[in-house]
């Protein structure tokens, strides 16, 4: 993936229906779709395979060579600059029609965002500019937040890695905080009242039916 396709598609997840709905055809495990560019000037191929793998051949059809001089933020010039303004409307159009935003790519942050979706009607919530890996989900009636997702490092949990993990935050009752919090798999709440939430990374570490469990309890507690 070029540097402009990488940018425009970082934490994106592309639809497969929405990927046939825009013109793409289904080859194999792939979604392709051609388009003109520039009046025809150009031919772009735009092959997708989920959930987020692009890739793009810019095809010139006088001389029938692939085109890559776009690619090249040092190369200059107005016909350069308006087949880069082309290329990455194109992209940026296919990104905003076809693709949803993945931020957590965990198949446990997956199966939290399809179950809030499924079961409450709520969508993620990115309610921070300056950090976009943090994000909320807050009842529609009571407009109290539920539960959350972070990206965070592991050493901010108090263990002793820089990995970066997805974690979630939901809200506990005073029973399961004296059963619960172990600072191992269970830990006080991240950036929140540790008295009233509790944290956990979504490693798999927790089983999916307990963590939905959490999940029903904290969306309650938040009445």
């Amino acid at each position: 993936m070029d540097n402009i396709a990488e940018l425009i598609f970082k934490n994106q997840r592309a639809q497969a229906e929405k990927l046939l709905k825009a013109g793409f055809q289904k080859r194999g495990q792939q979604f392709v779709q051609q388009q003109p560019l520039l009046a025809a000037a150009f031919t772009l191929t735009v092959t997708v395979t989920l959930p987020n793998t692009v890739i793009t051949e810019l095809i010139d059809n006088e001389t029938q060579q692939p085109y890559t001089l776009h690619l090249t933020a040092s190369n200059t010039g107005n016909f350069v600059a308006q087949v880069r303004q082309a290329y990455t409307e194109a992209l940026q159009a296919i990104a905003t029609h076809c693709f949803e935003t993945d931020v957590f790519q965990t198949d446990q942050a997956h199966l939290l965002i399809q179950t809030i979706r499924k079961n409450y009607g709520d969508e993620l919530e990115f309610l921070w500019k300056k950090f976009p890996d943090n994000a909320i989900w807050r009842r529609s009636d009571t407009k109290k937040w539920y539960a959350l997702l972070m990206k965070i490092s592991k050493r901010k949990l108090g263990l002793d890695s820089d990995e970066i993990v997805t974690i979630t935050d939901f809200r506990l009752t005073d029973k399961q905080r004296e059963q619960l919090i172990d600072n191992q798999t269970y830990f006080p709440g991240y950036h929140m009242n540790k008295q009233h939430w509790f944290t956990i990374i979504l490693d798999g570490s927790v089983a999916d039916q307990d963590l939905l469990q959490y999940l029903q309890t904290s969306y309650e507690l938040a009445h």
